[in-house]
């Protein structure tokens, strides 16, 4: 917090007044005829005493008044303390499927058998955190993709927005192809090289307006790049007439998924359990690094408006002070003889 002069070379002029009263001539005196007064000492007698207080003050106001026009003409300017700017390096949207496939209950985290949904939320909530720099959005899909939150540098909200997310809350079946499209439509207007989007899901797509590869076509011709992961284990452990049994999860549409990354210019992960996914999100932060670059910005306010103002009261109240004096020293008749 400090106050600084851009224009400090305007001091050089506070010597100006005193430079010209003393190589200017000084203005000649009236000597031409007047009419002589017996009594005119005795009028201007006591005006001297009286006007010899009022004109050292005048005389100070004036230099003050002056001091305060260099002061408003250097521009003083108080700056704020530094506030730090992110250096966006990519405007990245992540798509995380809520459908009702994804309550199901084959990753182990912690030693307990939880969701899917729950693994993502803890792996994508570390994964949002170290993406300093970069703006993030968040996409939830069901039988209709939604944006959750816009694109922003503000990871602390995406993450609550994700860690809320609620399974069936955008139905229960899977629009990838919608997802890929709302993405689209939200990366198209921000700067090209830097348009990604991290797709999960495990499922096929069975819902939408749109069929995913098309929409893949169509991010390809918008230069949005797009990761995709295939998320649950390989088989699932579901309880039957006669126990526990497992069964191959043939859910997964990794061909469409793969298809969807290849045209894009992105990659395909599978992560088959909690470990697979902090590593697939770990690769992500080396194939799309986070800007570690900040600009620092200090909020500038201009200060001159008061000096110019206390500069202009000043002489305004010299003003009234002048024509006050000039009413009282007003000559008043002469009786005649």
């Amino acid at each position: 917090m400090s106050i600084e002069f851009i224009w400090p070379w305007v001091f050089a002029a506070l010597p100006l007044p005193l430079l010209m009263a003393w190589l200017l001539p000084r203005a000649a005196e009236n000597t031409g005829a007047a009419l002589r007064l017996p009594f005119y000492q005795a009028l201007t007698a006591s005006s001297v005493v009286r006007q010899s207080t009022p004109s050292r003050i005048r005389l100070w106001l004036a230099i003050l008044v002056w001091a305060l026009l260099v002061i408003a003409a250097a521009r003083p300017q108080y700056l704020g303390e530094p506030v730090h700017l992110p250096i966006s390096g990519r405007d990245l949207l992540l798509a995380v499927d809520i459908s009702g496939s994804m309550e199901t209950e084959d990753m182990v985290m912690g030693g307990r058998v939880t969701s899917r949904l729950i693994a993502v939320k803890r792996v994508a909530s570390d994964f949002i955190e170290r993406r300093k720099g970069d703006r993030i959005g968040l996409i939830l899909f069901g039988d209709q993709a939604y944006l959750q939150t816009p694109l922003t540098f503000d990871r602390k909200t995406v993450n609550t927005q994700l860690l809320e997310a609620a399974i069936g809350l955008a139905g229960k079946r899977t629009a990838i192809g919608d997802a890929i499209g709302l993405a689209i439509k939200r990366l198209r207007e921000q700067p090209e090289g830097n348009r990604v989007l991290i797709l999960l899901t495990d499922g096929a797509n069975t819902a939408g307006s749109i069929a995913p590869l098309k929409a893949a076509d169509i991010a390809a011709q918008e230069g949005v790049k797009i990761y995709t992961i295939g998320v649950g284990a390989d088989e699932m452990v579901v309880q039957g007439l006669f126990g526990r049994q497992r069964i191959a999860n043939t859910e997964l549409d990794e061909a469409t998924l793969k298809a969807i990354a290849d045209k894009t210019g992105g990659r395909y992960f599978r992560a088959r359990d909690l470990q697979g996914l902090e590593q697939v999100y770990r690769l992500l932060d080396k194939l799309e690094p986070a800007s570690q670059d900040e600009e620092v910005f200090r909020p500038r306010h201009e200060l001159y408006i008061w000096p110019l103002a206390a500069a202009l009261l000043i002489s305004l109240l010299m003003v009234l002070g002048q024509l006050n004096l000039l009413q009282r020293l007003k000559p008043v008749g002469v009786p005649h003889a």
